[in-house]
């Protein structure tokens, strides 16, 4: 059995769509890759695994039509994750550019319940939940792995604050300390922005990601966090990996809404 396979670059800095004279122009790769497997049966959960430990990027979506809608779920190359904000906006680009089923919005049942999906000229737009964050102890685990922490915040992902972009541009990331923090799936340090209202990194060693180049799903925790912070519901983020990412962001109460361009990179089919 075949399964029809993408790779996209979501929250990239360039022009999106499909590769072109625009997108050779701007030259460098930027965002976060993506796979995205679109299914015609469900498979074994096993199998999605396997799978998405031999494609080894950060996620790999598999995408299964639900009557009018998707059924979507992500995972790393180690375990199954309960949400992912760039391999659901990479999901929506391949649906929205690669099949007849082209929708106003696209609409994806998720461990994370109901989560849409709206084109908005070059932007695709998700509707996510958000998550409040609580203040922390920093330990010395966390002071080990990262210095000059201002604040600690904590829900899905421990948030680690620091006092400037630079500081976070400028980290050098100690993975195995990172991934002896237990508090949590993943670790984001975040500060003030220069290029952006705030900027962001983003680990979870321990989940076989050791930097997340643009993590989509972890704007649930920070915009509500730095709408309050900054005293404006509309902002712009910017992921400071190597590969960089915008996302534009705001805040709703307890939904927010994520938006980036996307990019194909890769098309083919996966023998399963």
């Amino acid at each position: 059995m075949g399964v029809s396979y993408y790779v996209v670059d979501a929250f990239v800095d360039g022009p999106s769509g499909v590769p072109g004279e625009a997108q050779l122009r701007w030259g460098g790769l930027s965002g976060n890759p993506a796979g995205v497997c679109l299914l015609e049966a469900s498979l074994p959960a096993a199998l999605m695994q396997q799978i998405a430990a031999e494609n080894n990027l950060a996620e790999t979506a598999f995408v299964l039509p639900n009557g009018d809608d998707y059924d979507l779920r992500w995972f790393t190359p180690t375990t199954e994750i309960d949400l992912c904000g760039h391999a659901t906006l990479a999901s929506a680009f391949v649906l929205h550019n690669f099949t007849e089923n082209r929708a106003d919005t696209y609409r994806f049942h998720t461990q994370s319940g109901l989560l849409t999906v709206t084109p908005r000229g070059e932007l695709l737009e998700m509707d996510f939940p958000a998550w409040p964050l609580r203040p922390v102890e920093i330990t010395a685990r966390m002071r080990q792995a990262v210095g000059g922490i201002l604040e600690a915040q904590l829900a899905r992902d421990l948030i680690l604050v620091l006092g400037d972009e630079a500081a976070v541009r400028g980290y050098q990331p100690d993975f195995a300390a990172l991934a002896a923090i237990p508090e949590s799936f993943g670790v984001a340090i975040t500060a003030p922005g220069d290029s952006a209202d705030y900027v962001t990194r983003f680990f979870a060693p321990g989940e076989g990601i050791p930097e997340d180049p643009v993590t989509g799903s972890l704007q649930s925790e920070l915009i509500p966090f730095w709408a309050a912070r900054l005293g404006k519901d509309t902002l712009t983020a910017r992921q400071l990996s190597r590969r960089g990412g915008t996302l534009h962001c705001e805040y709703h109460g307890e939904r927010v809404k994520i938006a980036g361009r996307a990019r194909l990179y890769l098309t083919g089919e996966i023998c399963v």
